[in-house]
């Protein structure tokens, strides 16, 4: 892809989203068909940039509508459809945001993992990564392929694996030093070729909110 030798294509992420992160990656998807395989359904996606999906993730639910700075509170249209898709009034558990880029479907949760679980039904029609760190620091991989999971691994400590290795499954060993998270960011930029444009992400993508996930 056209990409600058100073521009980092994926691990940007563990830097700008600083307290969680969930980032999926989805072979063969479009950003619809990756939504709607963790369950969104396709009336309820709404396009949201990342900080009006941060806003309603963080609001107070006794707050006023006018709170929200992207959200003219008078455009009862508007209003109706963020409540019929679960964004309103009260504050989701997690918000998914997805777009795509040279053949894959990606996603990324500000502080939920809700993606994790989907990991099969992801990997339907190829490869499928979901990489996660909580505000705790801590962080997991999920691998899976052609409809299964394959493995999933601390990035700092890949043996450590429920499944295959990552070293057998992916050929990824960490380096001695630095966030294993970032280390496995920097893997699948030379692995998959991608670069992930962070302007993008800030704009508006479709977007789905999860209310029934637990928290990473």
């Amino acid at each position: 892809m056209n990409r600058g030798p100073g521009e980092n294509g994926l691990r940007w992420i563990a830097d700008a989203y600083d307290i969680s992160f969930t980032l999926t990656l989805a072979e063969g998807l479009s950003a619809e068909e990756l939504l709607r395989s963790v369950g969104a359904e396709e009336r309820h996606i709404v396009p949201l940039t990342r900080s009006a999906a941060y806003e309603l993730l963080v609001r107070d639910e006794d707050g006023h509508l006018s709170d929200l700075d992207f959200l003219d509170w008078e455009d009862e249209a508007e209003v109706a459809r963020l409540t019929s898709g679960g964004f309103l009034p009260a504050p989701p558990e997690t918000i998914v945001r997805a777009g795509s880029v040279a053949g894959w479907a990606y996603a990324l949760e500000e502080f939920g993992c809700h993606t994790d679980t989907y990991l099969p039904a992801l990997s339907e029609r190829g490869r499928a990564f979901v990489v996660h760190r909580n505000a705790k620091g801590f962080s997991h991989v999920g691998y899976g392929l052609h409809g299964k999971a394959v493995t999933w691994f601390e990035p700092g400590l890949p043996h450590l694996a429920d499944g295959v290795p990552a070293e057998a499954a992916l050929g990824f060993v960490p380096p001695d030093s630095g966030a294993g998270d970032v280390a496995f960011l920097r893997f699948l930029e030379d692995e998959l070729g991608i670069y992930l444009p962070y302007e993008e992400t800030e704009a508006e993508l479709p977007a789905a909110a999860i209310t029934d996930t637990a928290q990473g």
